[in-house]
């Protein structure tokens, strides 16, 4: 196998040895996102939505590879993507250790990597190839936090949270917005992804005599919660991470189970709000026979600003990257910019469900959380 330095110069070679104006001609998009796995839900929301950007403007190829949960299969994945010269960006994986596992690859080869994954870690690093286009945790986790203390206006939240990267990050910001709210939370479990049952992480929950369920978990771990919860004749409030938002874990539900469910996310596609968005669920639906979720909206908007980057002139490598770091961008669920760490979104909405629909409506709208803009 050759070494990484060696693989990097060979691609220098062919770079160089191909004109500026052939490789202007057929940029190449590698889109790598988890379709099987406990992330199926959310990897295959990721790819209909670069996919529905990168099908409608012809100037641009890509191709879209299963990385699994695995970050050994996502580095492959993305070693082998990298073998072609052509290639200007790679979207990469919703899931946070597969995307810490490409970031020195991205630096390596120094091309850029974007993501919608929401681990804070990602950014916090110093790589200056990494835009993220979901809000991370440093939004969506306060605007999760601040809704459970100041709308709610709950005193002894219990939390529930991945063991994940994903959930350990969003655990930690979870605790310092409520540290700073002057709220603390009578209880906290981390939950692995193979666990489905959720009866005893809930009894000693229960125990603490929460006002709130806190819920930081990926999909299928948060429909299961939340089923369990009710069928124990809980009906505290459940505040629960992005996952839930998403239409595909809300099938999983029966509407009444929702009643009293509320969600973070970037946005709501399904709950409509303009006629650019509600036009945006209507060519999602008839493409890919399902709802689109804020997962989709959001990587359908960052794949479109990398083609904006493109018609500007900045194909690959460092133009694109610094192009991407100095341009703001209007996309559907909010406007784009970096704050110099390659941090993107800064908008973040809590949506809630009523028990009759498994369509929420958007109950607070958190823009610039972190006044980036």
């Amino acid at each position: 196998m050759l070494k990484a330095t060696t693989r990097r110069f060979l691609v220098i070679i062919g770079l160089a040895a191909i004109p500026a104006t052939a490789l202007a001609e057929v940029p190449r998009i590698p889109v790598l996102v988890p379709l099987t796995g406990f992330l199926s839900l959310e990897g295959t929301a990721q790819r209909n939505g670069a996919v529905m950007a990168l099908e409608a403007d012809k100037s641009v190829t890509f191709e879209v590879s299963d990385t699994g949960t695995s970050p050994e299969v996502a580095v492959n994945a993305m070693e082998r993507a990298l073998r072609d010269i052509h290639v200007g960006a790679v979207i990469g994986p919703i899931l946070g250790t597969q995307m810490l596992a490409l970031l020195p690859l991205a630096e390596e080869y120094r091309v850029p990597l974007v993501t919608i994954s929401g681990t804070a870690k990602l950014t916090e690093m110093g790589n200056p190839w990494i835009f993220r286009f979901f809000p991370g945790d440093a939004v969506t986790k306060v605007a999760h936090a601040r809704y459970v203390a100041e709308e709610l206006g709950a005193k002894r939240p219990a939390i529930l949270f991945q063991t994940t990267a994903y959930g350990q990050s969003g655990r930690a910001h979870l605790a310092e917005t409520f540290a700073s709210l002057g709220v603390a939370p009578v209880y906290e479990e981390g939950l692995d992804v193979s666990v489905k049952d959720m009866a005893p992480a809930l009894s000693k929950a229960m125990a603490t005599n929460p006002d709130v369920l806190v819920l930081h978990l990926h999909s299928g771990p948060t429909a299961l919660l939340v089923r369990q919860a009710r069928a124990q004749g809980i009906d505290i409030p459940i505040v629960a991470g992005s996952a839930m938002h998403q239409p595909t874990t809300a099938a999983l539900l029966e509407a009444a189970e929702l009643k009293g469910v509320c969600a973070e996310s970037g946005s709501s596609p399904i709950s409509g709000g303009s006629s650019e968005m509600e036009r945006f669920a209507a060519d999602y639906r008839r493409k890919f026979g399902s709802e689109p979720d804020a997962f989709a909206l959001a990587q359908y908007d960052a794949t479109r600003m990398l083609l904006a980057a493109r018609h500007a002139g900045a194909v690959g490598g460092a133009p694109l990257r610094d192009w991407l770091a100095a341009n703001s961008f209007e996309g559907l669920a909010m406007t784009y910019k970096s704050d110099g760490k390659g941090n993107m979104a800064h908008d973040a909405v809590i949506v809630c469900y009523d028990g009759d629909s498994r369509i929420p409506r958007i109950a607070k709208r958190y823009k610039g959380v972190d006044q980036a803009l």
